[in-house]
């Protein structure tokens, strides 16, 4: 049975400092979203409540449409991958990479040994290592094992490509889709290199100084903005009565991100006085949260 992971009014607070502002967020069964934000926005502080590694100050938080909080049932069917370090046998440094994956191995209860196995020797992890001793590339791919081979029907990492180089992240992300297409797992990926990422991310959700500005369909999002160029006049004359994002000048040229409906859209792109071409989901965060850049 499908189940949907769900945030509702959901408040933190760090000392005087509200972090999460009342959001309201929904992850439904058997997608990869992508929760995307810029440093400081709240996307680990979000991630450390749903899956109540974290108390949150006001709000609720469900799976299924039972409570998380101090739910053993609901909790082992979610597993947040985070940096190896802050999530098993904290402040110890003589644990090896076998024993996490032991510990793993009874802290999620659809672990899937072999496969566990099989991904510790494509990534060529050594068992008896110290993870203290591990790279930042290898604890990525340390985590990057937890994640895939807990089987969790709700899968969460943040940052699992963090320390990798081009080659392993691109092979992250074939894992990750391989994987998806055979059990249909939710998954959740928090990462701010969104060149790469942009294309596994069915659905998307944009976090903001501690508020959702945007969630939804990925392609359906990023089919709402267009980059407009030309003469100031022209520029400004074709985008009349449409919300301009973000604005460039060099002498009498100018640049904008425009955001409107596809009716209005389509009308733009037949005026030949100005150039207009789409923008990937990099280009439309960056028009989202980038006001504040001036």
């Amino acid at each position: 049975m499908a189940k949907t992971l769900k945030a509702s009014g959901l408040v933190k607070v760090y000392g005087k400092k509200e972090v999460l502002h009342s959001v309201d967020v929904e992850f439904e069964s058997g997608c990869i979203y992508g929760l995307i934000g810029r440093n400081g926005a709240g996307k680990t502080t979000l991630l450390s409540c749903i899956t109540a590694q974290t108390w949150a100050n006001a709000g609720e938080i469900t799976y299924g449409g039972e409570p998380v909080w101090e739910n053993e049932k609901a909790l082992g069917e979610i597993c947040f991958a985070r940096e190896i370090s802050q999530i098993l046998f904290m402040g110890q440094n003589t644990y090896k990479v076998r024993d996490y994956l032991r510990a793993a191995k009874l802290l999620y209860p659809h672990w899937d040994e072999q496969y566990a196995q099989q991904l510790v020797d494509r990534f060529g992890l050594e068992r008896k290592k110290r993870v203290s001793a591990l790279s930042k590339g290898m604890l990525s791919m340390l985590t990057i094992v937890l994640a895939l081979a807990s089987n969790a029907p709700v899968t969460i990492l943040d940052e699992p490509v963090a320390g990798l180089d081009v080659v392993a992240r691109e092979d992250f992300y074939k894992l990750l889709l391989d994987n998806y297409a055979k059990t249909q797992r939710t998954f959740i990926v928090s990462t701010h290199i969104l060149d790469e990422a942009a294309s596994v991310f069915e659905k998307v959700i944009i976090l903001d100084d501690g508020n959702v500005i945007e969630q939804g369909n990925t392609d359906e999002l990023v089919s709402q903005f267009r980059y407009v160029s030309g003469k100031e006049e022209q520029v400004d004359e074709a985008v009349a009565g449409m919300k301009v994002l973000l604005e460039e000048k060099a002498g009498r040229s100018k640049a904008v991100v425009v955001r409107s409906s596809e009716q209005n859209l389509q009308q733009l792109e037949q005026n030949p006085d100005v150039d207009i071409s789409p923008l990937n989901l990099q280009k439309v965060f960056v028009a989202l949260t980038g006001q504040k850049e001036g």
